[in-house]
């Protein structure tokens, strides 16, 4: 694929930053850094009570391509979908503010996702970097993995028309799950996930982060929504609902079906016999 062109659309870098002050140069250097353009980086900062907007600032006089947004805290899911309400790209590309990017990530995800309307989601392999380094090992996507286990990290590209299809990021996934959720709404319907084989994202390992934080409480609600949203998707890829145990879903979901098929097996049986001994006294 030649990434030469003469005309190349605009990718809207979006960067959600919650208190992310010390990392978040480190992170719109790495997008800034990149081979392609033309791009755009927009900043939101998602109610941060350190130093994210001054930063932010000193960032956007440097670099005339660099917008910045401030709301009251509402989570990831609203922030990301505040900069791609404000982007003008053709193609989207968040980036969480304590993350990174190499420069040539875009350009081969551009190259990959104009080829082929099919493609969807475009991202690559990973590596960790903070307080745990090495390659972030995450499964092969397909649909049938997908519906039980999120392996595509948010940092990934897509079409902004494909963000306005499904209707965003949901609002009401704000402590986990919401970039998990946003895939299976892109896929469920067609379409599907490539995934480049260079290391274009860089994940930081933090002591404290959303993700370690995360509750049984707040996983059960994402649970419990992404079934609801999506059960024709959960039983066309895993016989059923997903499960707390996400290994088992399939398995679970056949002995329960097979068990319900019995009681109501059972349950003819009964109404057969009554009908049978009703008709002796007629």
């Amino acid at each position: 694929m030649n990434s030469l062109n003469n005309f190349r659309e605009l990718v809207s870098v979006v960067i959600p930053c919650f208190n992310h002050g010390a990392f978040l140069k480190e992170a719109v250097d790495s997008a800034l850094r990149s081979k392609y353009s033309p791009i755009e980086i927009i900043i939101v900062d998602d109610g941060s009570s350190d130093n994210s907007g001054e930063v932010a600032g000193k960032i956007m006089k440097a670099h005339k391509n660099v917008s910045y947004y401030y709301q009251s805290n509402q989570g990831p899911s609203v922030a990301r979908n505040k900069g791609i309400i404000e982007s003008k790209g053709t193609y989207i590309l968040p980036l969480d503010a304590d993350d990174k990017i190499s420069n040539l990530y875009i350009e081969q995800a551009v190259d990959v996702i104009k080829s082929d309307e099919e493609i969807k989601i475009v991202y690559c392999n990973a590596e960790m970097f903070g307080s745990k380094n090495g390659p972030w090992k995450l499964k092969e996507y397909s649909k049938k993995r997908i519906a039980a286990h999120n392996m595509i990290f948010s940092c990934a590209l897509f079409r902004k028309k494909d963000w306005e299809r499904i209707g965003g990021y949901a609002k009401e996934l704000i402590y986990c799950d919401e970039d998990w959720e946003f895939w299976i709404s892109m896929l469920e319907n067609g379409g599907y996930a490539y995934k480049l084989e260079s290391i274009g994202f860089y994940y930081r390992i933090q002591c404290k982060s959303r993700r370690r934080n995360m509750t049984e409480e707040t996983k059960k609600h994402a649970m419990d929504y992404i079934n609801s949203k999506h059960s024709s998707f959960m039983v066309s890829q895993l016989k059923g609902p997903l499960r707390k145990q996400r290994s088992l879903s399939i398995p679970i979901n056949i002995i329960s079906n097979v068990i319900n098929t019995m009681k109501t097996t059972a349950e003819n049986s009964k109404v057969e016999l009554l009908n049978q001994q009703f008709r002796l006294f007629l």
